[in-house]
């Protein structure tokens, strides 16, 4: 994809010490204008990273018409530049958009902008331990009309932030508590799309966790109350009998494509994959009778989080004496280790930006 360049007289200082997450941006960012009017995509860019001009009635900020991925480009130690899988977050990108009534955007253009961002931006991947670029492309509804049915413009961005280890110490468990009163998803509805929406209306029960002294949310299905689906941000697995079960992709459950990539894993390894509704009721018995072996959410962010503890309705279930179980470990271990090069790539899932 052809893209114009705008170049910019002062270039940031690179941030030193920890970056956290989401804190520091690049230089630059891509964008490309839709308009049904012009006939669909046009005016592909790579401008310097600042703010944007919207008109007030701009129908995102009525109507919320947006969509988003995340994904991270990594800087092997030979110095080439990994990607992880992005025709995955574009697939799903373009499904979320489909759902949103948003023009696709095509696998081309998606990976395509991302990689020409990523090549001018190169000197931003860190290289410390654990430490990557954060790409975040996103698109929202432009048109100015106060009016509920879909926009006729909208943009296509990408930005890129540099990122430290999601766990400087080391990979550790956190507290989750079970949500019962608040939904996340329901059928028919947005749950398996990357949409701010989905995450704003999370936000309730995230302080709710938090009040209680958890830092995640474990969310139930939205019918029943009864099904385990997703852990805040990030689907979620459990090791029960030395068998993984974890909420099947049914339009409530995010696909995410950690999961996908640690399903992959598993699976070679020889362990039983349980893609099924699985009962809280019977997630909190198998903790009960010591058969609830590990538990870990997966994610872009912080690829395996271990799950030490959970709550539900005032029981609480410690999981593994609240230590990072082996599983959760070797998971971790393999699947960052491919996505830096570390480790042999047998499943052709990175993609080098040259």
């Amino acid at each position: 994809m052809e893209m114009k360049f705008e170049a910019r007289s002062d270039l940031k200082e690179k941030p030193q010490g920890a970056l956290g997450f989401g804190k520091y941006y690049t230089d630059y960012m891509a964008v490309v204008d839709y308009d049904e009017d012009q006939g669909g995509f046009h005016d592909a860019r790579i401008v310097p990273f600042g703010p944007i001009e919207l008109n007030p009635a701009s129908m995102v900020l009525h109507y919320a018409q947006e969509t988003f991925e995340g994904l991270k480009a990594y800087k092997t130690k030979d110095g080439r530049i990994l990607l992880f899988r992005p025709e995955k977050n574009a697939a799903r990108f373009a499904n979320s958009n489909d759902r949103l009534s948003m023009p696709k955007v095509s696998e081309e253009m998606f990976i395509g902008a991302i990689e020409e961002l990523v090549k001018l931006e190169k000197d931003w991947i860190p290289t410390g331990e654990g430490e990557s670029l954060y790409i975040r492309p996103y698109m929202f509804a432009t048109e100015a009309q106060v009016g509920v049915h879909p926009a006729k413009s909208y943009k296509f961005m990408v930005i890129c932030s540099p990122v430290g280890a999601y766990y400087p110490e080391g990979v550790a468990p956190v507290k989750i508590w079970v949500e019962d009163e608040y939904v996340r998803a329901a059928p028919g509805g947005t749950g398996f799309t990357k949409c701010g929406g989905n995450y704003a209306g999370s936000l309730k029960a995230q302080e709710k966790a938090e009040a209680h002294g958890y830092t995640q949310v474990l969310w139930l299905d939205g019918v029943n109350r009864k099904y385990v689906e997703e852990v805040g941000s990030m689907n979620v697995m459990f090791v029960i009998d030395n068998k993984i079960y974890t909420a099947p992709i049914e339009g409530t459950v995010l696909p995410g494509v950690t999961r996908d990539s640690i399903l992959h894993i598993l699976k070679d390894w020889g362990y039983e994959i349980h893609e099924e509704h699985l009962a809280i009721e019977d997630l909190m018995q198998a903790a009960r009778e010591g058969r609830l072996q590990e538990a870990f959410g997966t994610g872009t962010a912080a690829v395996v989080s271990p799950v030490g503890e959970l709550c539900y309705k005032g029981e609480k279930a410690v999981i593994n004496n609240f230590e990072t179980g082996p599983l959760t470990q070797k998971v971790y271990d393999t699947l960052t280790g491919i996505q830096w090069g570390d480790l042999e790539d047998k499943y052709g899932w990175t993609r080098e930006v040259k």
